[in-house]
């Protein structure tokens, strides 16, 4: 099965799937997909977090509008935007949406995560300690935690403009969550937050789980049998991570194969992921490949679990 639709959600796969469920049987799901903890460091994930995606979007008139003749007497879309998307995360990023947060992260997760790198540094986009919630760790914050991100705004044109007072507004944001929370309380408590801090007439267009969670134990016998084959492969036991930070498909094999999940991440935060000049480590690779032929090998020698 090739597909190639992951970035935008997978449209279609569930419906393969469970068309196809007796001929895709299977015990697990071993894939590679996204960035180490750190380049050195193999790591296995057996959880991914959500995505969820929406618009936000203020409409106020047909057309444009003179600037000069109409700049201070009618509201901007724009303007008005942009302060609506400052009562969701205050100016250092932490969401201010209650309903958008866990609880708290369970005991278990925080020793898993006690002392986990989130980047090797240096890398692309540097950590900012200070950014989003405050009081946990940055591997925390992208393994255990709600992350708010605003992927593209726009009013009128912003490489031509022009002298006029733009008709509307709009935001693309995206909340990546972990499996405890519910993504059907998102829209209605963004709906609640906006009324209450006043802004009752901007809409919230095109909502969706983009990718929905899915969660595998850490202490299953497939999860520990990956763990030993890289550790023989690799001369390094991985870490075993709690959560992925991004998000895939995972969920589809779970529902619909009953599978479990094993993800055995190949890249680092480095790379560049989703940009024009995405790139690998030769050492990377070297050992992706060493890591992934000793697994075939190991499977191969009958060590594997039986699940029934």
């Amino acid at each position: 099965m090739i597909e190639t639709a992951e970035v935008r959600g997978s449209g279609g796969l569930r419906d393969f799937v469970a068309a196809h469920r007796q001929a895709l049987a299977a015990d697990v799901l071993i894939g590679s997909d996204g960035p180490r903890a750190a380049s050195d460091e193999p790591t296995i994930t057996c959880s991914l977090r959500s995505m969820f995606h929406f618009d936000l979007v203020i409409r106020r008139r047909a057309g444009g509008v003179h600037s000069g003749h109409w700049g201070g007497i009618t509201r901007n879309p724009s303007v008005e935007l942009a302060h609506a998307l400052a009562t969701l995360c205050n100016c250092n990023g932490r969401i201010l949406v209650r309903e958008w947060l866990p609880f708290a992260i369970p005991a278990s997760v925080k020793s898993a995560l006690a002392g986990c790198p989130a980047s090797d540094g240096g890398e692309a986009a540097v950590i900012d300690p200070d950014w989003a919630e405050p009081g946990l760790s940055p591997a925390e914050k992208i393994y255990a935690w709600t992350g708010f991100i605003v992927l593209a705004t726009v009013s009128g044109k912003p490489e031509a403009p022009v002298n006029a007072v733009a008709p509307d507004a709009r935001a693309h944001g995206q909340l990546l969550y972990t499996v405890d929370l519910d993504a059907a309380r998102f829209v209605p408590s963004l709906h609640m937050h906006l009324d209450v801090v006043g802004f009752h007439d901007m809409a919230i267009a095109n909502a969706c789980v983009r990718m929905a969670a899915s969660h595998s134990d850490p202490d299953h016998p497939w999860v520990r049998f990956v763990a030993e084959s890289l550790t023989a492969s690799l001369g390094r036991p991985p870490l075993i991570l709690p959560n992925a930070s991004g998000g895939l498909p995972g969920d589809v094999f779970i529902d619909e194969l009953g599978t479990l999940l094993v993800w055995i991440p190949h890249s680092y935060h480095g790379c560049r992921q989703h940009g024009p000049d995405d790139q690998a480590k030769p050492r990377l690779l070297r050992e992706g490949m060493a890591a992934m032929a000793g697994l075939w090998w190991d499977l191969g020698e009958g060590r594997a679990p039986r699940c029934g």
